[in-house]
């Protein structure tokens, strides 16, 4: 396993760790290293811009088609003639 000395850390951002690693019954090595794992799984999940550039025609046409797809009976009433009925009592 290799060894990561990080260099020149904040007392505060240390402090952080410190109150973090207590809080969790572990020690602050530990603690480091779940963060890291934990911003680096994050990264990995994130869709870059253009990615998600990419993907808005197609989230369009799919709610285009559940829009369509989407068939009611129901028929609503006038939101227009319930405000009025409600404003006349």
């Amino acid at each position: 396993m290799a060894t990561l000395h990080a260099l020149n850390v904040p007392d505060e951002l240390y402090e952080q760790l410190q109150e973090l690693a207590k809080a969790e019954n572990s020690s602050v090595n530990a603690q480091v290293i779940t963060i890291l794992q934990n911003a680096l799984q994050k990264t990995k999940t994130q869709l870059t811009e253009e990615e998600r550039r990419k993907n808005v025609p197609k989230l369009l046409e799919e709610i285009r088609l559940r829009r369509e797809s989407r068939q009611t009976d129901v028929e609503w009433p006038d939101s227009t003639a319930l405000i009025r009925e409600d404003r006349d009592r």
